[in-house]
């Protein structure tokens, strides 16, 4: 697992050793994860930095790892896969941006040869969304439109770090790509701010963020007529004016500033001064996942409304609904290694992972997906 320091890694890392596995939990904060490594004996550490691709190289083939978990920043998404190609390793990652998605993906043939899995957005959106929009387009002639997005709360109305900072303030902050009749169309998150209900959550401000399902829906079902692709953030307002605040204060920033002799981004900074914050006692999220289809089936009109619905798990408290990021990619790494998915090149998780046994396992994980408000997991 590479990132394996940050909130994501360590879920992962924590519900493959639950699950049996062995575990070689890459990061640069060791620290973090020591009641891991000192409470689960089928792992280890080992540190690594994402610029160094021989490096990493190295690391993979000396595991013996048959699959590897990216579960750094996107940024590094290309350097980790390219690593695990000269590793001949299977690979898994949380999603990026579009250009880098698209670059993953473009890289199919290589992997194909290689005769290696690639998947990338194992996450929640994109993750569980993805396979939850396999589920519905399987029922369905034609599809004509698809939205889908994420609103969470929580109990405590304070402030909790996100699953990454840095993701967030991008979501808030980069220019939305929307699919509109074809057509892409760029739109700036702010200025699409909608009220909208959400089963578990109840009403909520939302807006249009940039996320890779934009490209990926679009590339494996336009086949099937589609027209229009939204994506949608939703979030409390007690997060929601904090967010906004670092943005205003310029802590989104990417360009390096220097303080006494230091070049530093100030995105970083924000990102190390964050880890700092504990969560309150007694604090609990839950968050709605949701992919709404409008399509026909028998040449009539069908809508689906496909939910998954996240609460907060006795013994995770520390990472909040963050499970539905970090168990989706060890249940789909789990999946690759025991030949579940086993179609050999690059894809996102609509395009493999099937549907009935994922959603089995997030059951176990006491996550609920609904269709048109029937559970059926």
């Amino acid at each position: 697992v590479f990132g394996a320091t940050g909130l994501q890694g360590k879920i992962v890392s924590k519900d493959l050793l639950k699950n049996g596995y062995s575990v070689l939990m890459c990061g640069r904060d060791k620290p973090r994860i020591l009641h891991l490594l000192k409470n689960f004996k089928k792992t280890s550490f080992q540190y690594f930095e994402a610029e160094k691709v021989d490096e990493m190289t190295k690391i993979i083939k000396h595991s013996g790892a048959e699959v590897v978990v990216n579960c750094v920043e996107g940024d590094w998404n290309l350097n980790i896969l390219k690593a695990c190609v000269k590793a001949g390793t299977n690979c898994i990652d949380l999603g990026s941006e579009i250009w880098m998605t698209k670059a993953q993906l473009d890289m199919d043939k290589q992997l194909k040869q290689k005769s290696i899995i690639s998947l990338t957005g194992c996450g929640s959106v994109p993750g569980i969304g993805n396979v939850m929009l396999r589920y519905a387009a399987e029922k369905l002639d034609k599809i004509d439109t698809i939205e889908v997005g994420f609103s969470w709360d929580s109990n405590i109305k304070k402030f909790v770090v996100p699953f990454s900072i840095q993701s967030i303030l991008e979501e808030f902050n980069d220019p939305a790509p929307i699919i509109k009749n074809k057509i892409i169309i760029k739109k700036k998150p702010l200025d699409t701010i909608q009220e909208r209900y959400f089963r578990a959550i109840g009403k909520e401000q939302c807006f249009f963020t940039r996320h890779p399902e934009t490209y990926t829906f679009y590339k494996y079902f336009k086949k099937k007529g589609l027209r229009n692709v939204r994506f949608y953030a939703g979030f409390p307002k007690h997060s929601y004016e904090k967010i906004l605040a670092m943005i205003e204060l310029g802590f989104n920033s990417k360009e390096e500033i220097e303080i006494k002799g230091a070049k530093i981004r100030p995105v970083d900074f924000l990102t190390a001064t964050l880890k700092r914050l504990k969560i309150p006692k007694g604090y609990t999220e839950k968050e709605n996942l949701w992919v709404k289809i409008w399509g026909k089936k028998n040449s009539k009109p069908k809508k689906i409304l496909m939910e998954c619905i996240v609460p907060t798990l006795k013994g995770w408290e520390d990472a909040g609904c963050n499970i539905d990021t970090g168990m989706p990619a060890s249940i789909m790494a789990q999946m690759i290694k025991r030949g579940v998915i086993e179609n050999k090149g690059s894809f996102a998780p609509e395009a493999v992972v099937p549907p009935k046994p994922f959603f089995k396992e997030l059951r176990r994980r006491k996550m609920i997906i609904l269709e048109n408000g029937k559970v059926i997991n």
